[in-house]
């Protein structure tokens, strides 16, 4: 009897710059991200044991148990996820950085006997993690841990109903191809903002591809100072600080 389909969210993890690494250094950047995960998956309520885990050699597939909130999936644990990461990266060498791109879907699958997740949106799935937005993401922020692309069925479902701790403004519309598949997403990159592209490619505020234009938009970083006042370091050069309400 064939099995049944099933609505899933589904989350996968790759990380960047694995290749050329060596085994050693593979097989502890594949732990801290398992262990990050793990962590994350459960602050944001997911047993982690409950999900469906399948390995992708410089990565993993996560396919939810059924009835998870896919809200979750975003808020708290990319944030959480994005923590653990800096965390580990500032004490870790080059060798032991872990950077990941995310891709967020949803839809029906169906599970085999044997425990997998089978089915088109985890082909969707795979085509977002490989695609050119979050990859451009990471390259122009190095100090990023994370960039997270969000399906067009995802964001609307989640992402536009402005649920607790999730931004939308947060979110960057893109539009990808990836070999066979295009579609549109939407980027997101904790602890940046993602911009819009400007004129002929070109991020606002100028810079040509310094100042990360093209059709993903470019990334300004914003970081949040202690005290009475709020810091804001724009990837361009430019800050501004802004006390007590005024700038």
């Amino acid at each position: 009897m064939e099995e049944e389909p099933e609505y899933r969210a589904l989350f996968a993890a790759d990380i960047e710059g694995s290749a050329g690494r060596g085994d050693v250094a593979l097989r502890q950047i594949r732990e801290v991200l398992r262990a990050a995960l793990r962590e994350s998956f459960g602050r944001s309520g997911i047993e982690w044991e409950e999900c469906l885990r399948d390995d992708l050699g410089d990565g993993v597939r996560v396919t939810a148990p059924a009835g998870v909130r896919k809200a979750r999936l975003i808020h708290p644990l990319v944030h959480e996820l994005a923590v653990r990461l800096r965390a580990h990266n500032e004490l870790a060498g080059p060798l032991a950085r872990v950077r990941v791109r995310v891709a967020l879907h949803a839809g029906d699958v169906r599970i085999t006997p044997d425990g997998r997740a089978v089915g088109r949106p985890l082909e969707v799935l795979a085509r977002m993690l490989d695609a050119s937005p979050a990859r451009d993401a990471l390259a122009r922020t190095p100090g990023a841990a994370v960039a997270l692309l969000v399906s067009r069925h995802f964001h609307e479902e989640t992402v536009c109903h402005g649920s607790p701790g999730i931004d939308p403004a947060a979110f960057r519309e893109v539009t990808f191809t990836e070999k066979e598949y295009t579609a549109s997403a939407w980027l997101h990159v904790p602890e940046y903002k993602v911009l819009a592209p400007g004129p002929a490619g070109r991020a606002p505020g100028g810079g040509g591809a310094s100042g990360g234009g093209g059709a993903s938009g470019g990334v300004r970083m914003i970081s949040r100072a202690s005290g009475n006042g709020t810091v804001y370091a724009l990837g361009n050069g430019t800050q501004n600080i802004h006390i007590n309400g005024k700038a």
